[in-house]
C-alpha cells in the first residue's frame, strides 16, 4: 500500500559521460504535504521530476515514490501517482469528456464507468460549460485545468505538476491554486509542485527545495527561508545593469551584503530606515543616482537570489527548466 511518501537518495543523473543533471539530490516529502521543488534555467528540476514520474532512469542513487522504487517498482508508481507535466499534450480536435474517458479506458476503467469519471472530473475542474467545446478552441487556462483533470483520472494518491501556471494570466493561475489546495486539503493528496513563480511556491508550499547546479542548496518551510535571512533589504533600481554593478562596489563595504540582479541593486543590513541618508550621500558623490528606491522585508525572491546568485522569472511567460 502506498504511504504517500516522496524519498530520494543521492539520486544522480548524467548526461553524454559528464554532464551532471541531478548531482546527489537527497530529499524527504512527508504523506500530504506541497513541496515545492524551485531552481533556474538547468538547475536539474525537469530531470529530477522525469526520474520520479518513471519517465526517465536515474545514473544512481534511488527514488521512492508512495514507497514503490521508480526503477524496479516503476508500474505501481504509475498506478498510484498523477502527472501534469509542462507540456501539455491534448488532442485539439477532441472535446474533454472524451479525452477523460479515453484516459480512463487506459487505466482500465469500464465504459460506463469512464464516463462517469469523465463527467465528475469536468465538474471538478469547472469545464461543464464547455464540455461541447473541442479542446483546440480553449483558453490556455481551460487547457490546464483539463491536464490538471487528466492527472486526476485514476485518482492518485500523489500528484507531480511541472510548473502548472506558466504562460497563464493571473486569474486563471489563482483558480489553479484553488485547485491544488483543494486536493491537497480534501484529499489528503501528496503534490510535488516545481514552478518558476515565487509567489506560487509562498502562497502553496509547506516546504520548499531550492536546486541549483543540480544540487539541494536549501532547504525549509516559506517562513523558515525567509526568516533564514533576517535582515531587511533596500532596493535600487538603475537606468543599466553597468551602473548598479558600480553602486554594489561602492556600498558593499557599508552594509552586511549586496547583491545585483539586472539593473537592481539588494543592499541587506539592519535598521535600514536610519541607513539611507546615508547611502543615498554615497551614491551622490560618485554621480551615481537610482530611479528608485524600495524597502522590503525578506521575501522569497531574496532567498532565491541569495543562494542562486540570481532571480527566479516572475513574469508570466515562462521557460521549462
Amino acid at each position: 500500500m502506498s504511504n504517500r511518501e516522496i524519498e530520494i537518495d543521492n539520486l544522480v543523473k548524467v548526461y553524454s559521460g559528464s554532464v551532471r543533471a541531478v548531482d546527489g539530490v537527497s530529499l524527504h516529502v512527508e504523506a500530504g504535504q506541497i513541496y515545492g521543488f524551485l531552481g533556474p534555467n538547468g538547475a536539474g528540476k525537469s530531470t529530477a521530476v522525469k526520474i520520479l514520474t518513471t519517465l526517465g532512469l536515474p545514473t544512481s542513487g534511488t527514488a521512492r515514490v508512495g514507497g514503490y522504487d521508480v526503477v524496479t517498482q516503476a508500474a505501481e508508481v504509475r498506478r498510484i501517482a498523477g502527472v501534469a507535466l509542462q507540456d501539455v499534450g491534448i488532442d485539439p480536435l477532441m472535446k474533454p469528456g472524451e479525452l477523460l474517458a479515453l484516459q480512463a479506458r487506459l487505466f482500465g476503467a469500464n465504459r460506463q464507468d469512464a464516463n462517469g469519471r469523465a463527467q465528475e472530473l469536468m465538474q471538478l475542474v469547472q469545464l461543464t460549460d464547455a464540455a461541447n467545446r473541442r479542446v483546440g478552441t480553449y483558453s490556455g487556462g481551460m487547457k490546464r485545468r483539463l491536464d490538471l483533470a487528466m492527472a486526476l483520472v485514476h485518482k492518485p494518491e500523489i500528484l507531480f505538476l511541472d510548473e502548472p501556471t506558466t504562460g497563464l494570466d493571473p486569474a486563471s493561475r489563482r483558480d489553479i491554486w484553488q485547485e491544488v489546495r483543494r486536493l491537497n486539503q480534501e484529499m489528503g493528496m501528496t503534490i510535488f509542485l516545481t514552478t518558476q513563480y515565487l509567489e506560487e511556491a509562498d502562497e502553496l508550499a509547506d516546504m520548499i527545495g531550492i536546486i541549483d547546479r543540480g544540487q539541494i542548496v536549501k532547504t525549509g518551510s516559506p517562513a523558515q527561508l525567509k526568516a533564514s535571512l533576517g535582515k531587511e533589504s533596500l532596493n535600487l533600481a538603475f537606468a543599466e545593469k553597468s551602473l548598479a554593478e558600480k553602486a554594489s562596489e561602492l556600498l558593499a563595504s557599508s552594509v552586511d551584503r549586496a547583491q545585483v540582479d539586472r539593473d537592481m541593486v539588494r543592499l541587506y543590513l539592519d535598521r535600514v530606515a536610519q541607513a539611507i541618508p546615508g547611502i543615498m550621500d554615497q551614491l551622490r558623490q560618485a554621480d551615481l543616482d537610482p530611479i528608485s528606491l524600495t524597502l522590503t522585508q525578506p521575501t522569497l525572491d531574496d532567498v532565491f537570489l541569495q543562494v542562486t546568485g540570481q532571480a527566479l522569472q516572475t513574469d508570466a511567460v515562462g521557460t521549462a527548466v
